[in-house]
């Protein structure tokens, strides 16, 4: 007797419409990682023109990557439902709509409404961007180039952030950052419905809107914990918030179980590979945004760089990210994700280990170099980690497993700027010391941040300034060498997890 077995058919390998139709999709990807960073330089401009607070300063650029990440699953599972390109033409409109707002704000807290509404239209964008590469690119090879040149739009965008922002601040502005999101989103919107083809879920289950509340209010409550002890240190206020976070987060884990047909499929946390590259993905964003956080600061208030020549100094980092994030797409034939994920960690670890040593001294040289270092390497770990996440779920579940990559992203920014940060700004107010001669309000304005020390110096008798001046810029660079020791930290910690939870991971 003849045994008939079934012929499994190749997948199908995308053509010149797929290639064009990831070019458009590189367009939001592109804009909403630079809006993660843009911020970074602009924020000394807005700092002079708006006068925010320490809080609101730090919730100006927070805001935006919170809302973000707290409906990442959300708009991931609603896209899943409704056709995942449908969802990102309706955040396109909005998210242009929303930086003509944000461009044109008179004040702190109307920046802060734009941002948060920019966090809203954005969660439409992200999931939908990576769970439709799912669907347009069976080939296994041929998606994981496709992911690796997502990735590196993603880390790219946001290390060129700053760039743009630099190029932009010097002719124009700072709302001139937010305005950028129109002429990148037009294309997007014309061409989109031609060149990207529809895709959903075939069999999803019901809408959620318990699930969807209950993952807001677990990230919510529990990053502003983390950015109140940052600013106020901890209380009672911060710890009733960090409580609120945690006991969402059960709640959502335990109704994720019980539904046939959850949002979330939170048993992928389970499979180490899936956990594992989750978390290194969040470690390595955490790493760049905070290192982007006080560098962009310390270029222009400390070394005293245009806003131009600051951004510039970061093109090496941005080239060296895109190069080393393809380069791993070859390497990976030959070598376990592991193996290159920890090599990209090292080095990302070891630009921080030379940012602490040298502190101020080691001049912007020094800067170059370790940014390059870094951007590289977190080009590794993001480009392995995201194929890794997205290939453990099936193509119905794209847009699920791509809100849990994004929410990683999303978070580690949050947290970089929040611990990161939080620590930066701890240590220059301890650190500060205010010269004889200025009133409380002087004082308290000194302690917020070094840009108001800078604005206020100019106002004081001329040794009184040039103490203040010098006291703050000093601070400033202790606090950027403990928190490069942070850093290290972080990747030491990633390595730990690499080696750990993706030794057995397979390309």
């Amino acid at each position: 007797m003849t045994t008939l077995h079934p012929v499994t058919a190749a997948p199908r390998r995308a053509g010149r419409r797929e290639w064009a139709g990831l070019a458009v999709l590189m367009l939001p990807v592109l804009l909403v990682s630079i809006d993660n960073t843009v911020l970074s330089f602009a924020l000394p401009a807005i700092a002079l023109d708006l006068r925010p607070s320490a809080a609101v300063q730090l919730w100006i650029v927070d805001v935006y990557p919170l809302v973000l990440a707290g409906l990442l699953v959300t708009m991931g599972s609603l896209g899943d439902r409704v056709g995942r390109r449908r969802l990102l033409l309706v955040g396109a409109t909005g998210f242009a709509a929303t930086s003509v707002l944000a461009a044109f704000a008179t004040s702190a807290e109307a920046l802060l409404l734009a941002r948060l509404l920019l966090g809203v239209f954005g969660a439409a964008l992200m999931p939908c961007t990576l769970s439709l590469l799912r669907g347009m690119f069976e080939d296994r090879a041929q998606r994981r180039l496709a992911i690796a040149v997502w990735a590196t739009g993603f880390a790219a965008g946001a290390a060129i952030g700053p760039v743009v922002g630099g190029v932009l601040l010097e002719v124009a502005d700072w709302g001139a950052v937010f305005l950028i999101a129109v002429p990148m989103l037009l294309p997007l919107l014309v061409l989109a419905p031609v060149l990207v083809t529809e895709s959903r879920d075939p069999a999803p289950g019901p809408l959620d809107p318990v699930g969807m509340v209950l993952s807001m209010a677990t990230l919510a409550p529990a990053v502003f914990a983390i950015k109140h002890v940052a600013v106020a240190g901890p209380d009672l206020l911060a710890l009733g918030c960090a409580a609120l976070g945690v006991t969402a987060g059960v709640a959502l884990v335990h109704r994720m179980l019980a539904r046939p047909r959850p949002m979330l499929d939170v048993r992928l946390f389970t499979v180490p590979a899936f956990a594992g590259s989750v978390l290194v993905n969040l470690l390595s964003v955490m790493a760049l945004v905070g290192l982007l956080y006080f560098l962009s600061q310390h270029l222009q208030l400390v070394v005293g760089l245009s806003p131009l020549d600051a951004a510039l100094v970061l093109v090496p980092g941005t080239v060296a990210m895109v190069l080393a994030s393809l380069l791993v797409v070859r390497l990976v034939r030959r070598w376990r994700p592991a193996t290159l994920m920890t090599a990209g960690l090292g080095l990302a670890a070891a630009a921080y280990a030379g940012v602490a040593v040298a502190g101020g001294s080691g001049g912007v040289v020094l800067l170059v170099v370790a940014f390059a270092a870094l951007a590289a390497g977190v080009g590794i770990a993001e480009t392995l980690s995201n194929d890794l996440i997205i290939a453990a779920v099936p193509p119905a579940e794209a847009g699920a497993a791509s809100a849990v990559s994004e929410t990683a992203y999303e978070v580690g920014a949050v947290l970089g700027t929040s611990v990161l940060g939080g620590l930066l700004a701890a240590t220059y107010r301890s650190h500060l010391e205010v010269p004889a001669g200025l009133d409380g309000a002087q004082a308290d304005a000194a302690r917020e941040t070094l840009a108001g020390a800078l604005a206020l110096a100019p106002t004081l008798p001329a040794d009184t300034g040039a103490a203040l001046t010098a006291s703050a810029q000093a601070a400033f660079v202790d606090g950027s060498s403990l928190t490069a020791a942070g850093g290290v930290v972080l990747m030491a910690l990633a390595i730990v997890v690499t080696r750990r939870a993706l030794r057995d991971a397979s390309a």
